[in-house]
């Protein structure tokens, strides 16, 4: 069965009623022992990175996220999910878990009439092909609310760009853990088809030498 992670953060209810709306049996958990027997998880949520990594810390969550994605479990991060997932955030100056290079930086932005947070839909662009991605076509939109984005340090882990003020990654992946900046749970039927992408992938990834990537650490 899919595990949500529960660490205290917004928004976990509605991932996991988008879950049952394509038929995906889901059960949302704070128990790191959990993690270890999940078929699948999704580490979603709403809020700061450096309350997300001490909650994550203190809980024992950080550790058995590092674990499962070590044991190759497929892995979906959603907002919070694709920002801690780097070596470090800017917000706060957080150290995060580090499966994926990379600092998660906040907005820039030269037009000032482009306000932070940003919010609403926007069209995502794949860079390079991934499973999760299959059939996106570049009018498709997904909703954003975030203020903060991945910057992953190799662009072998950046799968899709988005634009506000300039083009930004919104999605990033490694192995067997993948990461969407936007949110899929509000994102209609275009997130509704995500999510049951994810719910059959086997967290493997081709490499562009055609051999399948393993996890490492």
């Amino acid at each position: 069965m899919l595990a949500i992670i529960d660490y205290g953060a917004g928004n976990i209810g509605s991932v996991q009623r988008a879950c049952a709306e394509t038929g995906i049996q889901s059960f949302i958990t704070a128990n790191p022992g959990d993690l270890k027997n999940a078929e699948r998880i999704i580490f979603p949520g709403v809020g700061a990175a450096p309350a997300t990594m001490q909650n994550l810390t203190r809980t024992g969550l950080a550790t058995a996220l590092k674990e499962a994605y070590a044991t190759g479990i497929p892995i979906l991060g959603i907002c919070l999910g694709a920002q801690v997932v780097l070596d470090r955030s800017e917000e706060g100056d957080t150290p995060c878990l580090g499966i994926i290079p990379g600092t998660t930086v906040r907005f820039k932005l030269q037009d000032k009439s482009l306000k932070i947070p940003h919010i609403g839909w926007n069209t995502v662009k794949a860079t390079q092909p991934h499973p999760i991605l299959e059939g996106l076509e570049n009018d498709d939109e997904f909703y954003f609310v975030h203020s903060y984005y991945p910057q992953p340090a190799n662009k072998e882990n950046l799968f899709a760009v988005s634009d506000y003020g300039g083009e930004f990654c919104c999605a990033v992946g490694k192995n067997n853990y993948f990461a969407v900046q936007f949110h899929p749970e509000k994102s209609g039927r275009l997130g509704l088809a995500m999510l049951s992408r994810f719910a059959k992938w086997d967290g493997k990834v081709k490499s562009k030498s055609g051999n399948k990537g393993k996890p490492t650490c």
